[in-house]
């Protein structure tokens, strides 16, 4: 086997003498002037792609900023304005979802009656975007600023703390629907547990910590069969994804009155219908089936026993987030830390009379002057509840809540603002 020198030198008899000395000497002396070159040209190399990775930040910075939908001189004075409270002992609040269907009526009172209002919503497509837009333009008309931001954007949420010292946050941000939970189930968790924590973070660690009312759901009673249902009641057999992360919720909120005296206030709606709602609500699709001649899909529960729920206005939900909030009591928390304790509450809003779907229907039918082509089955297992039925004795005391609205009545409110805002007339959309 050859050495390594034999494998470097080959001998070559017969033609001339090697010097091997002097030949390994000159060898060495190129390898070595070759290896200082390549790592030069390394080095150059390295350099050159420090300096495009820096260069590269700096554009994708700079894109970010610019592209930023939120921040900067101007923004800051919108904030500011929209958060200008114009009546003596006003509040300044922030309210997240402010263009979904709760969010957008609560704004508007809260700003009729002098309040400073800010709003935070993500605009995303659970439904159809374009009609958060038009409530959107709906609260800007009305000189109230809405950003389009996620709950969970820490630096967004921290941001609109150093801007405006808020005295409120009416919490109305959440991934809704029972049934979509089956598809997308961490829709729920990324907004009604991580946002929510998200927003508590923020708002124990603010100076002055805000006191927060939210919106929790009668779904947390799940399959209690005890009716009314009153706060009181066990809520610990959710029926639904939706549910168990509003249960979480309230644990959660409870958690941080506890430790960091955040004054808090829970909601459970129930059922809440009305102008500017939801197109996922069974009245909502009800009535765009009906007038497109379409069916609808009416459940019925075991034994054919009609399906029943505590139908709810939005006029009465928000006189009862009202009365929440200039109730709710002060936070006693500064920068994080507890110096005594802070209410903690949960209240029913509902109706108090129940009616069953069926019966909703017919009055849909009577509003819209056309009859409905019914496909009557029995309720699927997709985490839906036979009946609700809401005590609402505690609001009552608490903050005078009287729901005045019956279902016949703000049927009719609804489907004249459907008829409007689609452009129906005699029942045929106008384009």
């Amino acid at each position: 086997m050859p050495s390594l020198e034999e494998e470097l030198f080959p001998s070559t008899p017969g033609k001339f003498k090697i010097d091997r000395g002097h030949t390994m000497n000159r060898q060495f002396h190129r390898c070595f002037a070759s290896t200082s070159t390549m790592f030069l040209w390394a080095l150059f190399l390295v350099a050159l792609t420090a300096s495009y990775l820096s260069f590269q930040s700096f554009v994708d910075s700079g894109s970010r900023y610019f592209s930023a939908s939120w921040g900067g001189i101007q923004w800051e004075k919108q904030v500011r304005n929209s958060a200008q409270i114009h009546r003596s002992g006003g509040m300044s609040v922030l309210v997240t979802g402010a263009a979904g269907f709760v969010g957008t009526h609560v704004s508007l009172a809260l700003k009729k009656r002098g309040d400073g209002v800010v709003g935070i919503d993500n605009f995303n497509n659970y439904y159809d975007p374009s009609l958060k837009k038009a409530r959107k333009t709906l609260l800007s008309n009305h000189g109230i600023f809405v950003i389009e931001g996620d709950i969970n954007d820490a630096k967004l949420l921290a941001k609109l703390f150093d801007t405006v010292a808020f005295s409120h946050v009416m919490h109305l941000a959440a991934q809704a629907g029972v049934r979509y939970a089956m598809e997308n189930p961490q829709s729920y968790v990324h907004s009604n547990i991580a946002g929510l924590v998200t927003l508590l973070e923020t708002c124990k660690s603010a100076n002055p910590q805000p006191s927060i009312v939210w919106a929790s759901s009668s779904s947390v009673y799940g399959l209690n069969e005890k009716v009314p249902f009153s706060e009181s009641d066990q809520t610990d057999q959710p029926a639904s994804l939706y549910a168990a992360t509003k249960k979480a919720g309230e644990e959660l909120t409870h958690t941080y009155n506890h430790i960091y005296g955040l004054s808090i206030t829970g909601l459970r709606f129930f059922t809440v219908y009305g102008p500017w709602g939801r197109p996922d609500m069974a009245y909502f699709s009800f009535t765009r089936n009906i007038l497109q001649g379409k069916p609808i899909t009416v459940y019925r529960g075991k034994n054919h026993v009609d399906l029943a729920r505590d139908f709810t206005y939005i006029d009465d939900i928000v006189k009862g987030c009202l009365g929440s909030l200039d109730t709710s009591g002060k936070s006693t928390g500064s920068g994080g830390k507890k110096r005594g304790s802070a209410p903690y509450r949960i209240f029913n809003l509902g109706n108090t009379s129940p009616v069953t779907v069926p019966k909703l229907v017919n009055i849909l039918e009577k509003h819209l002057k056309m009859k409905a082509k019914k496909n009557i089955v029995d309720m699927p297992g997709n985490g839906d509840v036979p009946f609700t039925h809401a005590n609402i004795s505690s609001a009552q005391k608490q903050f005078g809540y009287k729901p005045t609205t019956d279902l016949q009545t703000g049927l009719k409110k609804f489907v004249r603002w459907y008829l409007s805002y689609y452009g129906y007339n005699h029942g045929k959309a106008v384009n």
